[in-house]
């Protein structure tokens, strides 16, 4: 349209905990609950921040040990939110985005799609990327800049299969049955075009 870890720290939160009841040490032991593409992890040397970062295509939020399970579910919205806020105004450059095809094409194309150059452009104005085969060049539109990293990621690996296969057809999307989130991100993009499409409709005037 790796996988590293993406960096996606929001950072140390300080968590104002209202347990006043201490657990039993063995409550206490670092534990991970995990529910949908939410990772929590619990830990004792953790006494007063919450922080959360992107691990792939999952999300790892560090939490105390002694939240109780309301607090946990609270301040997994919260850092998920900062996560949503900090990517939408980090803009990555040409470098970073190479550096992101590759690991998206070790992670699900094997590796064996391997561009020449990967640019951000500002002439695309009516597709998300595109790629040129005999270059093994692939250029994204710069209107992604800002959407969360998942889906410039799927545009992304989108162009990376065009270098492999040229078409539409099944053997293309079979390149990228892989990639977990590939309905999510054509559904957000999806909803972007649609959006786009509404009649802008003049502010009411107040009385």
């Amino acid at each position: 349209m790796p996988a590293d870890p993406s960096s996606g720290l929001a950072g140390e939160t300080p968590a104002r905990s209202a347990v006043r009841k201490q657990r039993s040490p063995a409550a206490q032991q670092p534990r991970a609950s995990v529910t949908s593409a939410v990772e929590v992890r619990r830990s004792t040397r953790r006494s007063r921040t919450v922080s959360a970062y992107r691990e792939g295509d999952r999300t790892i939020v560090l939490i105390p040990a002694r939240m109780s399970e309301a607090e946990e579910q609270r301040w997994v919205g919260v850092m998920l939110d900062k996560l949503a806020a900090q990517e939408s105004r980090r803009v990555i450059g040409d470098s970073e985005l190479a550096d992101r095809a590759e690991r998206l094409s070790g992670q699900y194309l094997d590796g064996r799609a391997r561009p020449a150059s990967v640019r951000w452009v500002t002439n695309q104005n009516t597709r998300w990327g595109s790629c040129t085969p005999a270059e093994g060049s692939i250029r994204l539109s710069h209107r992604l800049q800002g959407m969360p990293e998942y889906v410039v990621d799927y545009v992304l690996l989108h162009e990376l299969a065009h270098l492999l296969v040229p078409g539409h057809g099944p053997r293309f999307w079979r390149l990228l049955e892989s990639y977990p989130r590939t309905e999510r991100a054509r559904g957000y993009l999806e909803g972007v075009v649609a959006a786009d499409r509404l009649p802008h409709l003049p502010a009411a005037r107040e009385e």
